[in-house]
C-alpha cells in the first residue's frame, strides 16, 4: 500500500527519502506534532506553497449563521469550524537572497524523520544554489507533551564549501485572515467540488488583532475571534547560536511579525536559530491576558533550555510506551504503522485537557474540527487501558456540556439530555439533522464509555460526582423517546423507539435501529445499576445526587423495566437481526457490481436513493455484535456478520476496524486481517482519499482495538475481563499492555500459548474460553492454546441470501441503480420513454 523506496519501513519512525510535492497535503498530516491542545501540520518552514500551513488549537473556534434552504423548528442555528491559529511554522532561508523553495531547488539529499520515540519531527536537506552552493539544512520541530502551550523549532543552516550571506526569516502569520502571500488561496480551502467531510469557510474577517508588541528578539501577537469571542494569543522567543557575525532586524504589524537574522556566514560554520512559542486561548479571558501567560510559559522555557525540554519529551514518551505499546513479531511494517496510529492517539488526546477529540485531532480542519461519537466509541477503550487520566479528561468534557445537552432536550420535546452529534462548544452543529440529530445513540455512547472507563479503573469517585450526572440524564432521554407497545392491549409489552438514525448514515431517520435499542437497553439498565449502587455503597453521594437531579426513587425501576422489554428486531425467516424495522423490506443494492467510479455513494447518489437500498456506510448490527457481545450467541453473531459485510460499503473509515474484529471472532480470519490492514493504512497510503484534512483519530483508535479485541480476544461485558485470541497465522506474537483497576497486565499471545504478567497491585480475575484463572500481582499465568478459533476460508457474499425470501414471502434480489436521464413510464404493459411513441 506505501511506496516503500519513499517510506522505507522502520519500526520506530516514520521516514520519508525524496521531496514530492503531488500529495504534500496528505504528507502535511503524516507529518503533523501535536499534545491533544496544539497542533502544528507537517508544513515546511519555508511555509510556501502548502495545501493547508494548519496550526491547530482544540476548541479553537468561530461560529456563523446555519442558512436552511427551509427551516423548522428545533434545526441547529449556529454552526461551529475550527479556526487556524497564527502560523509560528515559518523559518525561510536565503542564500545570496535566494529563497530555499523545495518545488524549484536542487536537492541532493533528502530526509524527513517523525521519531515516535522522542516527539520530534527532524528534516535533513543538502541544497546546491545555482551558484553551486552547498547548504546543509537541518530542522526539529516539537510540540511539547510537558508544556501543553509550548512548540519549539530549531533550524540549522551551515554553507559546506563557500562563505555566503545567509538570512534566516522567522514569522508569525496570521492565515486564517490572509492568503498565502507566496502560493495563492492554498489548496484546502480551494473549490475542488462538494465534500461534507470538509470544513466550512468564512469569508469574512475571524481574527480581530487586540495587543501586538516586539522587546528585542521577542514577538507576540493577540486576537479575539468575530462571533464565538473567543481570545488567543501567541508569543515567541528567539535564541540565535553561531560563530558568524549576524544582525537582526524586525518587523510587527497587527497580523505578521519578523525576527530576521542576516549571517554573513563562513564556509562550514553553522548557524542555528531556535524558536520558542507559546499558545493560549479562551473562551471568556481578555486577549491581553493571554499574552502575558504566553510570556510567562517563553521565560521558564529559555530558562530550562532546548537540550531540557527535548530530554523532558524522551522521557514523557518512554513512560507512555512502556504502559500503550502494541508488539507484533516480526512485522515491521505493520509495527511502523500500528505505532504511528498509536502516536496520533497521543498526539490528539495527551493534552486535551478537558475538551473532547476532535476527529481530526489538531492534525487538519476535516470536519471542522468537531467533536463525534467516535470518541467514546472507538478512542475511549485506548485511553481507559493505558492512560485512564485521558479518558476521564475526555468525559469530563461531556459532562461539562451537560447544561446545553438538557437544552437540546427540551427542543426536541423530550426529559433529560440530548447530547449533540457534532459539536465544539457543546451547541448541535449538524444542519442535516436526518444523519445527525437524530443519531440519539450518542447518549448510549457516552454513558457507554462512562462505564467501560470505570469498570477499566475503578474510579467510583467520579462516577458518583459527575459519571453519574450523565448516566441519568441520557436513561431519562430514552423513557419519553421510547414507548410502550402491547400486543393485546391490556398492559406493557415491549418497549420501542422510533424515528432515530442508527451509525450507519446510508440509513436514516427508523423505526427500531437495533444499533440503537440495544446500546439504550444498556444505558438504561447501567444507570440503574449506577443509583442503586451508590444508595447501598455511598449514601452521602446518593442523597447529593438526587437533590442535584431531583431524582425521583421510582425512576430507577422505570429504566430497568424498559431494558427488559426493549424490542429487538429478529427475522425468523432470515435467521438474522434486521438493522432495523423496515430494513429488509428495501431492495438490496449489488456492491460487486457497482462501479469504483460510483465510490464513494454519498459523492455520486442523492441521499434519496442511497435511503431506499439495503446498504450501509459503515458497520451498524455488526458494531452491536461487538459492544453488546455478550447478548448474542456465536451463531447469532457468524449469521448476522455474513449478511451485513456485503452489503457495508466501507465509505466510513470507522468500519474496517469493527468488520476486522467480528470477523475474526466468528472465523474468517484472512478477512479480519484484511479489514485490518485497510483501518492500519487508512492515512499512511491515504485510502479514502482525504488524508489530506487530516488524521481519521478514531479509526486509528479502532487499530488498538482490533488488535487487542479482535486478534488479542479481550472482552469486558459486565466489567468482566475475558480472552477469546485470534493471532493472525503469520504473526508469531503480538504483545500488548492492559491496566486494569490499579494493576498493569502484560498480555502476550502466541500460536500455541497465552502469557499474562502482572505488575504490582491487587489480584485480577479473568477466564480464558470460559476458564477461570486469578492472577495475583508479580505473578504470571500461561494458558495453552489448542487453536487460535474457528477458521472461514473467502469472505461472505450477498449472493448466498438472494433468492432467500423475506417475511411478507417477496425475494431478495440485487441490483445498482440505474444513472440515467431518460425517465421510464409504463405503456401497455411495456417500459418506453416520455415523449415516445407508445
Amino acid at each position: 500500500m506505501i511506496d516503500r523506496d519513499r517510506f522505507p519501513a522502520d519500526p520506530w519512525r516514520l521516514v520519508e527519502t525524496r521531496v514530492d510535492m503531488s500529495d504534500i497535503g496528505v504528507t502535511e498530516t503524516l507529518f503533523a506534532v501535536g499534545n491533544g491542545y496544539l497542533g502544528l501540520r507537517g508544513n515546511s518552514p519555508e511555509g510556501r506553497h502548502g495545501h493547508e500551513d494548519g496550526t491547530f488549537i482544540n476548541g479553537f473556534h468561530e461560529t456563523f449563521p446555519i442558512h436552511h434552504a427551509e427551516r423548522a423548528y428545533g434545526f441547529a442555528e449556529v454552526g461551529q469550524t475550527i479556526v487556524n491559529a497564527p502560523d509560528a511554522k515559518v523559518m525561510r532561508v536565503y542564500i545570496d537572497d535566494e529563497p530555499l523553495s523545495l518545488d524549484l531547488a536542487d536537492v541532493r539529499e533528502y530526509e524527513r524523520v517523525l521519531d515516535m520515540r522522542d516527539g520530534v519531527l527532524r528534516q535533513r536537506i543538502l541544497w546546491v544554489t545555482p551558484s553551486g552552493k552547498e547548504v546543509l539544512i537541518e530542522d526539529e520541530r516539537m510540540v511539547s507533551f510537558e508544556e501543553k502551550h509550548l512548540a519549539v523549532m530549531r533550524r540549522t543552516v551551515t554553507v559546506l564549501n563557500s562563505d555566503a550571506p545567509v538570512t534566516i526569516s522567522c514569522q508569525l502569520l496570521n492565515r486564517q485572515d490572509g492568503e498565502d502571500v507566496y502560493g495563492g488561496i492554498p489548496n484546502a480551502t480551494k473549490k475542488s467540488g462538494w465534500d461534507p467531510r470538509k470544513a466550512e469557510r468564512i469569508q469574512d474577517r475571524v481574527l480581530q488583532p487586540q495587543e501586538y508588541w516586539q522587546d528585542h528578539d521577542r514577538s507576540a501577537l493577540s486576537f479575539r475571534v468575530s462571533e464565538s469571542g473567543m481570545t488567543i494569543a501567541v508569543v515567541a522567543d528567539h535564541e540565535i547560536e553561531t560563530e558568524n557575525d549576524y544582525d537582526a532586524r524586525r518587523l510587527i504589524e497587527p497580523d505578521i511579525a519578523k525576527n530576521v537574522f542576516r549571517v554573513n556566514a563562513r564556509a562550514g560554520v553553522p548557524t542555528t536559530v531556535t524558536k520558542f512559542v507559546s499558545y493560549h486561548t479562551s473562551r471568556g479571558v481578555p486577549a491581553r491576558e493571554l499574552v502575558d501567560r504566553g510570556r510567562r510559559v517563553v521565560d521558564r522555557v529559555c530558562d530550562l533550555g532546548y537540550d531540557a525540554l527535548f530530554a523532558a519529551q524522551r522521557s514523557w514518551l518512554s513512560d507512555f510506551w512502556e504502559r500503550s505499546d502494541v508488539r507484533i513479531g516480526g512485522q515491521d511494517d505493520i509495527q511502523q504503522a500500528v505505532r504511528w496510529c498509536l502516536f496520533q492517539l497521543a498526539q490528539a488526546a495527551a493534552r486535551a485537557d478537558g475538551m473532547g477529540v476532535p476527529a481530526k485531532g489538531m492534525t487538519g480542519s476535516g470536519y471542522s474540527g468537531h467533536y463525534f461519537w467516535d470518541t467514546e466509541v472507538y478512542i475511549m477503550p485506548f485511553m481507559a487501558y493505558t492512560s485512564p487520566l485521558w479518558a476521564r479528561n475526555a468525559l469530563r468534557m461531556r459532562y461539562l456540556m451537560l447544561p446545553a445537552a438538557r437544552r437540546r432536550a427540551r427542543q426536541l420535546n423530550e426529559a433529560g439530555a440530548l447530547f449533540p452529534w457534532r459539536t465544539i462548544n457543546g451547541e448541535e452543529a449538524s444542519a442535516y439533522y436526518a444523519a445527525g440529530t437524530a443519531q440519539y445513540h450518542i447518549n448510549a455512547d457516552i454513558s457507554f464509555a462512562v462505564a467501560k472507563y470505570v469498570r477499566a479503573t475503578g474510579d467510583e469517585e467520579f462516577l458518583y460526582r459527575e459519571g453519574v450526572d450523565i448516566a441519568v440524564e441520557t436513561a431519562r432521554l430514552w423513557t419519553t423517546l421510547g414507548f410502550w407497545r402491547s400486543s393485546n392491549g391490556h398492559g406493557e409489552d415491549s418497549f420501542h423507539i422510533h424515528g432515530v438514525t442508527g451509525p450507519d448514515e446510508y440509513t436514516t431517520v427508523v423505526n427500531n435501529n437495533l444499533f440503537t435499542n440495544v446500546m439504550a437497553r444498556f444505558n438504561l439498565r447501567f444507570a440503574a445499576r449506577t443509583v442503586d449502587e451508590m444508595a447501598e455503597n455511598d449514601p452521602e453521594a446518593y442523597r447529593l445526587m438526587v437533590e442535584r437531579l431531583r431524582l425521583d426513587p421510582t425512576e430507577a425501576e422505570t429504566w430497568d423495566r424498559a431494558a427488559e422489554a426493549m424490542h429487538i428486531p429478529y427475522s425468523e425467516t432470515l435467521g438474522i437481526h434486521p438493522q432495523d424495522e423496515v430494513f429488509l423490506d428495501r431492495e438490496v443494492w449489488d456492491l460487486e457490481h457497482t462501479p469504483d467510479e460510483q465510490r464513494p455513494l454519498l459523492l455520486h447518489f442523492h441521499p434519496l436513493v442511497i435511503y431506499r437500498y439495503q446498504v450501509l456506510k459503515q458497520a451498524d448490527v455488526v458494531l452491536a455484535l461487538f459492544l453488546q457481545g455478550n447478548h448474542f450467541s456465536p451463531e447469532d453473531k457468524l449469521a448476522d456478520f455474513e449478511y451485513y459485510d456485503p452489503l457495508t460499503t466501507g465509505d466510513s473509515t470507522l468500519s474496517a476496524v469493527v468488520q476486522s474484529i467480528l470477523a475474526a471472532e466468528v472465523g474468517y480470519q484472512d478477512l479480519a486481517l484484511q479489514y485490518f490492514s485497510q483501518s492500519l493504512f487508512v492515512d499512511l497510503a491515504d485510502l479514502h482519499h482525504n488524508a489530506s484534512d487530516g488524521v481519521h483519530v478514531a479509526s486509528a483508535g479502532g487499530v488498538w482495538t482490533a488488535l487487542v479485541s479482535g486478534f488479542g480476544g479481550m472482552r469486558d461485558h459486565f466489567g468482566e475481563l475475558s480472552f477469546d485470541p485470534r493471532l493472525p497465522a503469520d504473526w508469531p506474537e503480538l504483545a500488548y499492555t492492559l491496566h486494569w483497576q490499579g494493576t498493569r497486565l502484560s498480555v502476550s499471545v502466541r500460536p500455541h500459548e497465552l502469557r499474562i504478567s502482572a505488575g504490582e497491585g491487587d489480584p485480577v480475575a479473568f477466564t480464558v474460553r470460559g476458564a477461570s484463572y486469578v492472577i495475583e500481582g508479580g505473578g504470571e499465568v500461561v494458558v495453552p492454546l489448542p487453536d487460535q478459533g474457528p477458521l472461514i476460508p473467502g469472505r461472505p457474499s450477498i449472493r448466498s441470501f438472494l433468492d432467500a425470501r423475506r417475511e411478507d414471502g417477496t425475494l431478495l434480489s440485487a441490483s445498482v441503480p440505474a444513472m440515467t436521464t431518460a425517465i421510464p413510464v409504463l405503456g401497455d404493459g411495456e417500459e418506453v420513454e416520455e415523449g415516445a411513441p407508445a
